[in-house]
């Protein structure tokens, strides 16, 4: 078996705890308007086609400054469930703490397989709003609520990942329900309130793809600290 991959980052510190091995997979179904890796979308991009204990092995190259563990990435890692399964298990056997980072759009047997060897999940629930989440991404809410509410129902470590976009996310209504729905699951250990940026622009028209954002300032410091006043107001841990 062989992963679809696009690149590795060995000195993670904002994909879970502690310093770790991120492993970004290639192929995803979202197309997110604030997509910072637009060259991950298609599948057969791939810059590497590895195995699990190929990509275990680089993992293990650096396994002494690499102390929080691994974290899967993308693109969407959960459009190859079975190659991250048998990476996971690997992880396991040798005691590394494992973590996905997911849109939670799909939610089957072998996701929920892989879940069972993942110590923590990042959560991306891109908007409230079912409308305003398929104009930002073009694709549905409801699996990503179904796969939160699985989260919980099994107890997993989540942290939730909110990209505050100007015009589009900021909203203090939609905060405030976004708030209200993420506040009733106890699994949730952490939110992250992460500010849009610019900095992917140069991709997109590498790719000659339309970015629709590039006249969208950054949030300023005080919408971000107005959106973490009102997730705090509903005791979310900012």
């Amino acid at each position: 078996m062989q992963g679809y991959i696009h690149s590795f980052e060995t000195f993670g510190t904002k994909d879970g705890p502690g310093i770790r091995f991120v492993v970004f997979m290639q192929g995803c179904p979202l197309r997110c308007l604030y997509c910072h890796n637009p060259d991950t979308w298609k599948k057969d991009g791939a810059k590497y086609m590895l195995t699990p204990l190929e990509v275990f092995q680089e993992l293990d190259k650096v396994k002494n400054f690499v102390r929080g563990g691994i974290t899967i990435s993308g693109g969407e890692p959960m459009l190859q469930p079975e190659f991250v399964l048998e990476l996971f298990k690997l992880c396991k056997e040798n005691n590394i703490h494992t973590t996905i980072d997911t849109s939670g759009i799909f939610l089957n047997e072998k996701v929920k397989e892989v879940l069972q060897y993942t110590d923590l999940v990042l959560l991306d629930i891109k908007h409230i709003n079912p409308e305003k989440y398929k104009e930002l991404t073009t694709a549905p809410l409801e699996p990503t609520l179904k796969f939160m509410e699985y989260l919980a129902e099994t107890n997993k470590p989540t942290w939730l990942r909110y990209v505050l976009l100007p015009h589009y996310t900021d909203d203090e209504k939609d905060l405030i329900e976004w708030a209200k729905y993420a506040s009733q699951f106890k699994n949730v250990e952490r939110v992250d309130i992460l500010p849009f940026h610019q900095m992917a622009v140069q991709k997109w028209q590498d790719l000659g793809l339309e970015y629709q954002l590039k006249d969208i300032e950054p949030p300023t410091s005080t919408q971000k600290e107005k959106a973490e006043a009102i997730f705090k107001s509903y005791g979310l841990p900012v």
